[in-house]
């Protein structure tokens, strides 16, 4: 799975994304001016398709594992027949965000008060269903949810990629092409089985789709029909996207009413070297160490199998986690994402966040924040579009330009406490050098 609504808050907004190469049909005819013209005027002929032979070649080689998968040879060539490649997926390969953005601007957006709100009437909203959900797989109704929120905002972030396109483009050119291969194929063959019907389906550039963003090979082992309606449909249906997240989650060693874990305080000249999600000791022995729990309530000595984590070392928060975030990591393997699912679940149960604060002189903002920082830099001439909390180029090169006006340095683009607070302090615009075009 990946976290697909980051890529919405993180990715370059500003200017329209490019587009993916839209499937190869012949371009459609227009229509005649004039009766008259309908009887005088030839028919064009359809503009020959400019084929790949790079690309054709690799999807005649798919053709028989895609036979040998139980696909029809008609199947496959019908879903295949239009598809050109689209490059600019290859760009992304290594560009995602829960790998290169600070950890205080991934959560600074993930787990804000927006999204606990919203979070918070879903789970209302479903309360009858996330109780069979629950009930069936172990999984608590707060961190369904919060996968939910994450992966997609609620439903609301899905992805606009035809996945067909990338999926068959990334089995074709650059590095792990074995692996997007068998994501193809399964995609081919939930749409060959009738799971899903739409051959147009998007998602994000990687694969990945649905309310709760699975990649094609897991929905086609795990998805669950919860519905009844005959089919597992992660697109159209909340309650089979959220019944096969627990499901994952559940397969993934889920243990039903354990933590995942708690923020904890370190004492004075703790050896950091022993943090680690991999390196486990009992939870007795942290204690033993003078870990305590940030909230005060106390830790029971036990032999549970711990970890502790310091994602921004030890002057930030720490976390010990049990084996309930392994579950969550398995679902993303990325600390940053698997501490936004924990620490958004968290939220929605009524906690109130973090007690300790991250390490940074400049933290990151959350949606609402991003939204206001835009206001200001449209009242003062800036041309970024709209105010929509996306922080794309346009929005970088107005903050910079600010920067620089204000005298504060370094100048460098960035959207966050420090840029936002000197502009609510500066008051009315002045006379400020236009952002470049």
């Amino acid at each position: 799975m990946k976290p697909l609504l980051l890529w919405a808050l993180l990715a370059p907004q500003d200017p329209p994304p490019i587009p993916p190469s839209p499937p190869v049909t012949p371009p459609a005819q227009t229509m005649p001016a004039s009766p008259s013209s309908l009887v005088s005027a030839p028919i064009s002929p359809p503009v020959p398709v400019r084929r790949d032979p790079v690309f054709d070649a690799c999807l005649a080689k798919i053709r028989p594992q895609a036979v040998a998968r139980g696909i029809a040879a008609d199947s496959f060539d019908r879903l295949t027949a239009n598809l050109a490649p689209d490059l600019s997926v290859l760009d992304l390969l290594d560009a995602q965000p829960e790998f290169t953005t600070p950890l205080w601007d991934y959560l600074a957006g993930l787990v804000d008060d927006e999204r606990v709100a919203d979070g918070r009437t879903q789970l209302d909203l479903h309360r009858d269903l996330l109780a069979a959900v629950s009930a069936q797989s172990g999984v608590d109704a707060a961190t369904v949810v919060a996968v939910w929120g994450v992966e997609s905002d609620y439903g609301r972030v899905s992805g606009k990629r035809p996945l067909l396109v990338s999926l068959s483009t990334l089995s074709c050119f650059g590095r792990r092409q074995s692996f997007f291969r068998g994501e193809f194929l399964s995609l081919l063959g939930l749409l060959h089985a009738g799971d899903l019907r739409d051959p147009a389906l998007t998602g994000s550039w990687a694969g990945a789709f649905g309310h709760t963003q699975f990649m094609p090979s897991t929905y086609a082992r795990i998805a669950v029909d919860q519905d009844g309606d005959g089919r597992r449909d992660l697109v159209g249906s909340i309650p089979d996207a959220l019944a096969s997240t627990a499901a994952y989650l559940q397969r993934a060693g889920w243990r039903n009413g354990e933590p995942w874990g708690y923020e904890v305080t370190l004492p004075p000249g703790f050896d950091a070297s022993l943090a680690g999600r991999t390196k486990r000791r009992p939870l007795s022995d942290w204690l033993v160490r003078g870990i305590v729990r940030a909230d005060g309530v106390p830790l029971a000595p036990a032999g549970t199998p711990s970890a502790l984590l310091l994602p921004t070392g030890a002057q930030g928060p720490a976390f010990l986690v049990f084996r309930n975030y392994d579950a969550i990591y398995a679902y993303n393997a990325a600390e940053s994402y698997a501490l936004a699912i924990a620490l958004l679940s968290d939220r929605l149960r009524g906690g109130t966040g973090l007690r300790t604060p991250w390490p940074a002189d400049d933290p990151g903002l959350s949606r609402a924040q991003r939204r206001q920082l835009q206001t200001l830099l449209l009242a003062r001439g800036h041309a970024i579009g709209a105010a929509d909390g996306m922080i794309g180029a346009n929005t970088r090169r107005a903050i910079q330009a600010e920067q620089q006006a204000l005298g504060l340095l370094p100048a460098d683009g960035r959207a966050g406490l420090k840029i936002l607070t000197a502009l609510e302090r500066a008051g009315p615009p002045v006379a400020l050098p236009k952002s470049p075009p």
